[in-house]
C-alpha cells in the first residue's frame, strides 16, 4: 500500500516521552521506540515534520508556574520543547536518519533558527525536521506552534500522537461509558470545547483546511496504518463523515 499523504506534521506532547510508571521527565526508552515507530513511517518515503510539547519537564500553566508571570513560565515551556527535541532527533539518527532541530528562539550553537525554506528543503530531501521552541512567543500552546508550521510548509495533515485512540466526550480512564467520534469538524471541537487542540490551533487548522487526525501512537504499527489511510482514531476536518 502506498501512504496516502506526501507531507505529514507529528504532533507529541511532552508527556508522551515520560515513562509511564513517572509523573515526570524524559524517558529514553521511550523516545527509543517512538523513533523506531517514525523511523518504519519515513521508510515508506513521508517527509515528516514533527512537533513537540514540554509539559514533562515544564508546563507554563501548571500549578507550579503560578507564582511567576506567564510570560516566564511559557518561556521555560519553550526551552523544555528544546530539549524534548533534541532527545529524538539523537534517537532518530541512530536510527539512521538525517534530523534536523529548528528552533522559533535562536540558538544557534544548540539548534538551527527556524527558517520556513530551509525547512521545506531539509523535507524536500527527506530529513526529518524536529520544531523547537513552539512559536517563539508566550500565550501559545505546542498545539497553536504545531498548526502554524502545519500551515508554513503545507502539510497535508496533522497527526496528533496521544496515549488514547481517539478523541472522546469525556476521559475515558474516568467515564467507562464515554464515548469516541470517528469523526468530528472543526465547529463540533470548538462548541463542545473538546480537547483535541486549543481553539486558536482548531481555528487555524480550519481556515487553512488541514485535517487532524488523533491516534493512539503507542499502539504498535498505528503510526503507519494512519498514514496509509486506515480508520484509526478520530478524524477531524470541515465536515463530519
Amino acid at each position: 500500500m502506498k501512504p496516502k499523504y506526501k507531507r505529514i506534521l507529528l504532533k507529541l506532547s511532552g508527556e508522551s516521552l515520560m515513562d509511564p510508571k513517572v509523573r515526570f521527565g524524559l524517558s529514553l526508552p521511550v523516545v527509543s521506540k517512538l523513533a523506531e515507530e517514525i523511523k518504519e513511517v519515513h521508510g515508506l518515503g513521508l517527509q515528516i515534520a514533527i512537533v513537540i510539547g514540554g509539559g514533562n519537564i515544564f508546563r507554563g500553566l501548571s500549578k507550579e508556574a503560578e507564582p511567576m508571570s506567564r510570560a516566564t513560565a511559557d518561556t521555560m515551556g519553550m526551552l523544555a520543547t528544546v530539549i524534548n527535541s533534541l532527545a529524538l532527533q539523537d534517537a532518530l539518527e541512530k536510527c539512521g536518519i538525517f534530523t534536523r532541530v529548528q528552533s522559533a528562539i535562536g540558538m544557534q550553537q544548540v539548534a538551527e533558527p527556524y527558517i520556513r525554506r530551509r525547512a521545506i528543503r531539509h523535507l524536500e530531501k527527506g530529513r526529518v525536521v524536529i520544531f523547537a521552541g513552539g512559536t517563539g512567543n508566550p500565550y501559545f500552546s505546542t498545539d497553536t506552534a504545531a498548526a502554524l508550521k502545519a500551515s508554513e510548509i503545507h502539510a497535508e495533515v496533522i497527526l496528533k500522537g496521544t496515549k488514547v485512540d481517539g478523541v472522546y466526550d469525556a476521559d475515558p480512564e474516568k467515564n467507562v461509558k464515554a464515548k469516541r467520534f470517528e469523526s468530528l469538524t472543526y465547529i463540533d471541537c470548538l462548541k463542545k470545547n473538546l480537547r483535541v487542540m486549543d481553539a486558536t490551533a482548531i481555528s487555524m487548522c480550519m481556515e487553512n483546511q488541514i485535517p487532524i487526525i488523533v491516534f493512539n501512537m503507542f499502539e504498535k504499527g498505528n503510526f503507519k496504518k494512519t498514514v496509509l489511510g486506515e480508520k484509526i482514531g478520530t478524524r477531524v476536518n470541515g465536515k463530519r463523515h
